[in-house]
C-alpha cells in the first residue's frame, strides 16, 4: 500500500490523528466508563455503543499512521502551462460533447462526487502532464478507453481545505 501523497496530506493526517488521539479517544474511554457504570453489561446498548466508537477511532489512528508511514511523498509542482496535482482542469469528451471540471488530487482526497479525482484514477493519470488543447486518451482498461480535450486549466494552490476521505 504505496499511497502517493503530497505534504500537505501528511500535515492533514498528522493533525488528524494528534486530534483523534487527544480529544476523541478521551471522550470515547469517558463514553465507555459511564456505560460501564451502569450496571449489566449483557443488555447495556449504550456500553456496546461506546466501545464500538471507541474501537473505531483506534482503527482510524492505525490507518492514518500506516498511510504515513507507507505514503510516496509527491510534489504538487508542475510547470504553469500543464496539469498537476491540486490543479483544476476542464475537459470536453469527445464521444458526447459533456463538458467537465475536475480537481486532481492524491487518492486519500479523491471524491469524483464532488470533482475531485485522484491522479490514480484514469482520467487523472492520463491528464497529469498535459497543456490545453492537447487531446488525450484515457485507458480505462485495455479494452476500453475515450478521448478527451482539454479546455482549460486552473493553477490552484493547495490549502487543505480538501477533507481526507474516511472510510
Amino acid at each position: 500500500m504505496h499511497n502517493q501523497l503530497t505534504e500537505k496530506d501528511i500535515q492533514k493526517m498528522q493533525e488528524e490523528i494528534e486530534y483523534r488521539k487527544l480529544v476523541v479517544r478521551k471522550e470515547a474511554l469517558e463514553d465507555v466508563k459511564e456505560a460501564r457504570a451502569q450496571g449489566d453489561l449483557s443488555e447495556n446498548f449504550e456500553y456496546y455503543a461506546a466501545k464500538k466508537f471507541k474501537n473505531k477511532n483506534e482503527g482510524r489512528i492505525r490507518y492514518l499512521e500506516r498511510m504515513i508511514k507507507t505514503a510516496e511523498i509527491v510534489s504538487d509542482e508542475s510547470a504553469e502551462d500543464e496539469v498537476g496535482l491540486n490543479n483544476t482542469v476542464t475537459v470536453l469528451f469527445e464521444e458526447d460533447g459533456e463538458v467537465e471540471t475536475y480537481k486532481i488530487v492524491t487518492t486519500v482526497r479523491g471524491d469524483s462526487l464532488n470533482g475531485l479525482v485522484s491522479n490514480e484514477s484514469p482520467i487523472g493519470k492520463a491528464l497529469l502532464g498535459h497543456k490545453v488543447g492537447d487531446r488525450v486518451y484515457v485507458e480505462v482498461n485495455s479494452s476500453y478507453g475515450y478521448y478527451v480535450v482539454i479546455q482549460s486549466l486552473e493553477k490552484t494552490v493547495d490549502d487543505g481545505s480538501d477533507k481526507l476521505r474516511s472510510f
